[in-house]
């Protein structure tokens, strides 16, 4: 199938799992549901883009299986992370404010914007179906993929036990992983995508999807990733100030050492 054919598919594949997982969030009256389906959708639109593509049959497959895996996994990670919490404060806000027909806002500002942004991101991963060879740059994004994924299923892994230890609470995580890098999650899920925009450049016109990799590592390190999330450390860890002072904020360096004040 085309190229153009294929983009117009995944879009109206995505745009239905976004109006689905809507009516299910409304149905459990939780606007955080949306959060599950980011990593799979992902691999929905991999999936669908896979058989459309008319590449090389080695790369649509790993292309396809990496991420898969990639977003099954984060899907599951975040479903049993948030269905035990309260509804996320985020989209409280954003209903609380949202004045008449706070559904249909919330729709639009948050679900079909997402559907927007994955399919974008998803580019590079719907391009390589239509890769010529399983080459060079191919092998060297299954790697730089490798080192992201493990940082960002190790870093949640570290994450998940420090916060199950009821004697952490009010403590700050700088061990392991975080001992290099304040954000190991998002640091791998950044390289996850640069690895996946590698296996797009087996051909000149995949290697032009290099925005989207670029939005997503903008989003974690300086839109509504990173800073969101510090900014709310900031005021309920102590010992945060400290930490950001001596650790890396995105990339994994050795701590700094602090002279005494």
């Amino acid at each position: 199938m085309p190229l153009g054919w294929t983009l117009a598919v995944t879009a109206g594949a995505t745009l239905v799992a976004f109006v689905v997982t809507f009516g299910i969030a409304r149905w459990r009256k939780r606007y955080d549901t949306v959060d599950t389906l980011w990593g799979p959708g992902f691999a929905l639109v991999a999936l669908v883009a896979a058989p459309l593509g008319d590449g090389s049959v080695a790369l649509r497959v790993v292309t396809a299986l990496l991420t898969a895996v990639w977003g099954v996994r984060l899907g599951v990670h975040l479903h049993l992370r948030n269905h035990k919490l309260p509804e996320d404060p985020r989209y409280v806000r954003m209903a609380e404010s949202a004045g008449e027909n706070p559904a249909l806002k919330l729709f639009v500002r948050v679900y079909l914007l997402q559907a927007v942004v994955l399919w974008f991101v998803s580019l590079p991963v719907q391009f390589a179906m239509y890769g010529d060879s399983f080459g060079v740059t191919a092998w060297l994004g299954v790697a730089v993929w490798l080192v992201g994924f493990g940082f960002e299923t190790v870093g949640d892994e570290q994450l998940r036990r420090f916060k199950a230890d009821p004697g952490n609470k009010g403590k700050v995580l700088d061990s392991g992983l975080w001992r290099y890098t304040r954000h190991p999650n998002y640091f791998g899920d950044a390289c996850v995508w640069w690895g996946l925009y590698l296996l797009a450049c087996s051909s000149w016109v995949g290697a032009a999807t290099v925005l989207s990799p670029i939005a997503m590592t903008y989003t974690l390190a300086k839109g509504t990733g990173k800073p969101l999330l510090e900014k709310g450390l900031q005021r309920s860890r102590p010992g945060y100030a400290t930490y950001v002072e001596r650790t890396s904020g995105f990339f994994p360096l050795p701590p700094r050492r602090l002279t005494p004040r």
